[in-house]
């Protein structure tokens, strides 16, 4: 406004406004890193510039059944409904060649036929087509097999009996490739994948003097995971001696767990761990790196297969820089009750702090000085708890 007016030249006024925005809002905050699993288990990856959709086709079950349900249910009814058409059109083409549908040409040959002495009279291709919508009506009869009675296919015409033969063959293979789809989606193994769930953050801490990283997963169904296995990757960016950038380096991790080895027997909640040692990605890793501008994702993935179904499945989740909680550990969740064990999943995800050096694995496995100065945490146990029991007897002094 008072620049409008000529009071303070233009070139004040907007430096002054310049210096009035401040430094934090000038400069765009840096973004999370994104995912390259989600937390659920979807790949966060786009496939852009195919130019080969034909391979595509040359699968086409398999990309049935990849299609999302409104797309699989559009294809299911239009399958059935363009072969009737086709059918039915077909089938008017026939009672149209053959005259059925003209009535005039119909008397006629009733007529040629009575002075021939004939007594059997004109005899269609298909009984009861008078038009399109008939014919229509007709296909649909002989491809569902329901047959009302009103309409049939006579031996009048050789070719509407090969269509007949034609039509029957071609409903069995579209029923047989749709139906098969729609089983295959009802019963894909990610679904059985919704049950498996892990912690929702990854903890790093002290187990048995060494530094290790640690998730705890489980199965909330009773029926099993059989040859149950887990492993670990580390996604970070990378780049090699030769300047080469590897935006999505894929590096295992050795995986330890109660049972020993990758195979687990998940009947309860396990806590599967890493041991951070020199051979780890993580061996330069400490408690100043775990923010969101770090570029760091560990991946976890479980395959077996379904007890019931004995489909092959597998489920994933992903833990970025920030969800990994250091000195944090987690709390026990198994309690023996009644004679059995019970878990409590009210508290999967429940950590507690202990006691963990801030300092990197290297630099904990070169000075053994840092451990003398930890205090030692005490052990989690498997809970008990007492139960009360009421005498069955009692003891009464004698009358005299």
């Amino acid at each position: 406004m008072l620049s409008r007016k000529g009071i303070i030249p233009e070139e004040y006024v907007l430096t002054r406004l310049a210096e009035d925005v401040p430094d934090h809002a000038r400069y765009r905050a840096r973004e999370r890193r994104a995912r390259f699993v989600g937390k659920n288990g979807a790949c966060n990856v786009a496939h852009k510039n195919i130019r080969e959709q034909g391979r595509f086709l040359q699968d086409v079950f398999t990309t049935l059944v990849d299609l999302k349900w409104p797309h699989t249910l559009l294809i299911f009814t239009m399958s059935f409904l363009c072969s009737w058409l086709l059918f039915g059109m077909v089938w008017w083409l026939i009672a149209f060649a053959h005259g059925d549908l003209d009535h005039s040409t119909r008397l006629q040959r009733d007529a040629a036929e009575g002075a021939a002495g004939s007594a059997v009279g004109f005899v269609p291709c298909v009984t009861s087509i008078h038009s399109f919508t008939s014919a229509f009506l007709f296909s649909i009869e002989v491809q569902v097999t329901i047959g009302f009675g009103g309409r049939m296919v006579t031996e009048e015409c050789p070719a509407a009996i090969l269509v007949l033969i034609v039509q029957n063959i071609v409903g069995l293979v579209i029923n047989a490739i749709m139906l098969g789809c729609i089983f295959m989606k009802t019963s894909q193994a990610h679904r059985r994948a919704e049950t498996l769930i892990f912690s929702k953050h990854a903890v790093i801490a002290l187990r048995e003097g060494r530094l290790c990283f640690m998730l705890r997963m489980g199965d909330l169904r009773k029926s099993m995971i059989i040859s149950a296995t887990i492993r670990m990757q580390v996604v970070k960016k990378t780049a090699s001696l030769e300047g080469e950038v590897v935006p999505l380096n894929q590096i295992d991790i050795q995986m330890e767990n109660p049972v020993g080895g990758n195979s687990i027997f998940l009947v309860s909640p396990l806590i599967i761990y890493h041991v951070i040692d020199k051979n780890s990605p993580l061996y330069d890793i400490s408690p100043m790196n775990l923010h969101h501008h770090e570029d760091l994702e560990i991946i976890v993935i479980l395959e077996g297969v379904v007890e019931t179904t004995g489909i092959t499945t597998q489920a994933r989740t992903s833990y970025l820089a920030d969800e990994i909680l250091w000195g944090q550990r987690f709390v026990p969740i198994v309690a023996e009750e009644d004679g059995r064990y019970s878990v409590d999943y009210s508290k999967f995800g429940n950590t507690v702090k202990v006691p963990t050096p801030s300092c990197t694995a290297r630099q904990l496995e070169e000075d053994k000085s840092i451990m003398d100065t930890m205090p030692l945490s005490p052990k989690g146990t498997i809970r008990k708890r007492s139960v009360k029991l009421k005498p069955k007897f009692t003891i009464s002094e004698e009358p005299s």
